[in-house]
């Protein structure tokens, strides 16, 4: 039976993600429930980690460290190519972009790369999750002093001190689940790769969740209040451009590297996101509150699209197809 149209670019987890996010959007949840929400989230991020490491022979995790092209490759697209791209989007006239826009698209590109969603995007893509894991991680590590100092040479930003708590939920919340993972995969680790089905679940599952908390979270707090559709779809617009680009050069820069197809999928996931989990946290300290809300818009508008993006780039990679993401 031939596939429908709507199926070969729309799969289903992504469908579940927009309706995900526009539920959101209409029935943002209230302070108390969203808090039990954080609790899931950080739960499920926890048991995603356990189950990565668990199912990972300890040979492949050894092999990702050793990866130095595939490391370098996605700390430099992090932290120099998305900031060069970012300092770019600064010369576009106020009547495209706000300058507030501008400012939280900057703040955007010095931002340390996602990690659940990489991770979870090149293992349905199937890459190489092992060297997604390690960069990814070594990126956010990096990033706590990274980040506010990249703020304060390009934003000027004042007062920028390093998150505390950052670090430490990286290393709880997704380090530590690992490497307990890790020690006790030579007796659960084969089980665990017959029954694939129980990590895929878990993976769909999580970025969901962080996609509904986000997306509530920012409407009950009013950071679209006084957004007009207009500067909305310009927002989305600067973002799909800059997001594209990182693809492309991710994609065609780990061809020139010489990388093979599995560190290729990692740099293209790792390479091209950041993190809102750690940029929005990390406004509130470095920003003034009135400054700290508009900056954060462009950075949810951005987590939200490089999602659904990838979601495609990853199933179309997955089923063997085109292998430009200029395709998907």
């Amino acid at each position: 039976m031939r596939t429908p149209a709507w199926r070969r670019w729309l799969d289903p987890l992504t469908a579940m993600i927009l309706g995900v996010l526009v539920l959101a959007l209409l029935v943002p949840v209230p302070d108390g429930v969203a808090a039990g929400l954080d609790v899931v989230r950080t739960v499920a991020i926890v048991v995603l980690f356990l189950l990565y490491g668990a199912r990972m022979p300890t040979r492949e995790v050894v092999d990702g460290l050793r990866r130095f092209r595939l490391q370098g490759s996605m700390l430099g697209a992090t932290y120099v190519l998305f900031p060069l791209l970012g300092l770019a989007v600064q010369l576009l006239p106020d009547a495209v972009l706000a300058p507030d826009l501008r400012r939280g698209l900057l703040y955007l590109s010095v931002l340390p790369s996602t990690v659940q969603s990489s991770v979870v995007m090149t293992s349905l893509a199937r890459g190489n999750v092992a060297g997604a894991i390690t960069g990814a991680t070594i990126s956010n590590v990096l990033g706590v002093l990274l980040t506010p100092l990249l703020v304060a040479v390009l934003l000027g930003a004042t007062g920028a001190g390093l998150d505390g708590g950052a670090v430490g939920g990286i290393l709880l919340q997704l380090l530590l689940p690992f490497v307990v993972g890790q020690c006790v995969q030579p007796w659960v680790g084969a089980w665990l790769r017959r029954h694939g089905s129980l990590t895929r679940v878990t993976d769909r599952a999580t970025i969901l969740l962080v996609v509904f908390t986000s997306v509530s979270e920012a409407q009950s707090a009013g950071a679209w209040d006084d957004l007009t559709v207009g500067a909305l779809l310009l927002l989305l617009v600067v973002c799909a451009v800059m997001l594209g680009i990182m693809l492309l050069v991710t994609w065609h820069a780990s061809g020139a590297l010489g990388l093979d197809r599995p560190d290729r999928v990692a740099l293209l996931m790792c390479g091209s996101k950041k993190s809102a989990a750690t940029g929005l946290p990390m406004a509130a300290v470095l920003f003034a509150p009135a400054l700290a809300a508009s900056v954060a818009l462009p950075v949810i508008a951005f987590h939200q699209l490089q999602i659904v993006v990838t979601a495609v780039l990853a199933r179309r990679l997955a089923r063997g197809g085109p292998q430009e993401p200029a395709a998907a």
